[in-house]
């Protein structure tokens, strides 16, 4: 069993976890921007691997990461839209990768510490992701592009637990990661996403900021400063709040509006991946998520002929922004996910 390894607390308790289920285990570090993060990232996993018995690899994967992640973050956020970078890292670049060592290992499976299931479905057996028991921590939503191959071979062995038990199994075992934090930033921008736009020549011009009437309510510092349903940080003195509508690139304008005129009540996702199911061929009703955060709304989704759906929200929901991702759901089971393109 091939196990992506971060160093963290659950990668290093679902060794813990695989060793119980009877499988004999290859942690596999990915080294994904070399510094001094990820050294130290290998040396906590090799450690953890030391004492738990079990081997362990460090596999470069900067150029994949670079050419397929950070390449098209950047390339997003200078168009003025908000990626959502470990959706698709996943799929494109952390199970390839993790998948290539576990061939060259000898490794039939593979294994994150995603909290996450995977479930097989249906007389034709098509695998799905599946939400964790323990909602909180849900994870479904950053694996909703894997593939059918990619989910064959992926076993998550922290989908059945709750974080506090992740914790306390870590911490019987004697884990130095047991208590360490969760990871909040993206990985790749350690100093902030705006610094790593700069070095990368994103031109961050200021503009103005404008109502949803055109009038002109004050300037913004650069579109890829903000993202739709902000509130916070926008710089327009008003007694109501205003929230970030969206984005205008052509004009270098940043659209705002009050609460009910940023709520949005249909989406237009582009090319799907789907899991659970084949491209429908009529109307589906189904729940979405329109950001890893958010709480699912319910919906109708219709196919287009470009491979994407046309998606009605049941209820108005606060703004997403276009490059986010949407994962639709029915009960815990992973539908399928594609890049929001349009919002209204």
């Amino acid at each position: 069993m091939a196990l992506g390894m971060s160093g963290g607390v659950d990668s290093s308790t679902a060794v813990l976890m695989l060793q119980h289920h009877g499988y004999e285990v290859l942690g596999v570090t990915c080294v994904f921007a070399p510094g001094a993060a990820a050294e130290a990232a290998v040396r906590g996993a090799q450690e953890t691997c030391a004492q738990l018995g079990a081997e362990h690899v460090a596999v470069d994967c900067a150029g994949a990461f670079e050419e397929r992640v950070v390449a098209p973050f950047v390339d997003g956020c200078a168009r003025g839209l908000t990626p959502s970078p470990c959706v698709g890292c996943n799929a494109r670049c952390k199970l390839p990768a993790l998948m290539g060592a576990a061939d060259a290992h000898g490794c039939d499976f593979v294994a994150t510490g995603h909290y996450a299931r995977v479930g097989r479905l249906g007389e034709d057996g098509r695998y799905a992701v599946m939400r964790a028991l323990d909602h909180a921590k849900d994870q479904s939503y950053m694996l909703s592009q894997l593939s059918q191959e990619q989910l064959a071979r992926l076993i998550l062995p922290l989908g059945g637990m709750t974080k506090l038990e992740v914790r306390e199994v870590a911490r019987a075992a004697g884990i130095a990661a047991a208590d360490a934090p969760d990871s909040q930033d993206i990985c790749f921008a350690p100093q902030g996403y705006r610094a790593l736009l700069e070095q990368r020549g994103v031109a961050f011009e200021p503009g103005d900021v404008v109502d949803v009437r055109g009038q002109v309510r004050g300037r913004h510092a650069g579109l890829a400063c903000y993202t739709a349903g902000q509130r916070r940080g926008i710089g327009v003195a008003d007694p109501e709040p205003y929230y970030v509508v969206g984005k205008r690139p052509d004009a270098n304008e940043l659209v705002i509006g009050t609460r009910e005129e940023s709520l949005i009540r249909r989406v237009r996702v582009g090319q799907m991946a789907w899991q659970a199911i084949e491209p429908p061929g009529a109307p589906l009703e189904a729940m979405v998520k329109l950001r890893y955060r958010s709480e699912p709304c319910a919906c109708i989704m219709r196919g287009m002929s470009s491979g994407g759906v046309a998606v009605e929200l049941a209820s108005p929901q606060p703004a997403t922004a276009p490059g986010q991702h949407a994962v639709f759901y029915q009960g815990a089971t992973v539908l399928g996910g594609g890049v929001i393109e349009e919002v209204a």
